[in-house]
């Protein structure tokens, strides 16, 4: 179905939309918009936010099972800063694995999410928010506070979160 150019701020209604689907489907075909595979993923804009959110909680001592905003620990920080930018994640870093696109090293942007692991992949036991230049913000372990550290391991790979 080819539109003219007027046609498109009508379309933009509800009414014009409602209108323009009923005639695709009377046309004898219903062609629906693709979908783009990137706006599945958080937007780099909304990552580089996320990475601001878990700067702001710099210094809140960890509390294992804490989710904010004053005490974390570090899926919760990972889970709140997430729900600042709109996205909800389950309070686990083995659960927020499963919310995330596996990534390249190469390939990560602030905000990304850092996996930690044990023995396999499949072990996940830390995740932290990418800071950028090889650095992440976490809440590392009980007596510590959220902080900024450069990634000390080999044993992590990096999310996009979905």
């Amino acid at each position: 179905m080819h539109l003219p150019s007027f046609a498109l701020p009508r379309l933009l209604t509800t009414g014009g939309l409602i209108a323009a689907v009923t005639a695709t489907l009377f046309a004898g075909s219903l062609a629906l918009p693709a979908t783009s595979q990137a706006a599945t993923f958080v937007t780099a804009v909304k990552a580089d936010h996320a990475a601001d959110w878990a700067r702001s909680r710099k210094g809140s001592p960890y509390d294992w099972g804490a989710t904010g905003p004053h005490h974390f620990d570090c899926s919760g920080l990972t889970r709140w800063v997430y729900a600042r930018v709109g996205t909800s994640l389950p309070h686990s870093s083995a659960a927020q694995v499963h919310k995330a696109k596996r990534i390249k090293r190469s390939h990560a942007r602030r905000g990304d999410l850092v996996f930690f692991y044990r023995g396999g992949r499949s072990s996940v036991y830390h995740v932290g928010i990418y800071a950028g230049h090889g650095n992440v913000w976490h809440a590392p372990y009980a007596g510590a506070h959220v902080r900024r550290d450069h990634i000390w391991t080999h044993a992590v790979f990096f999310g996009r979160v979905r």
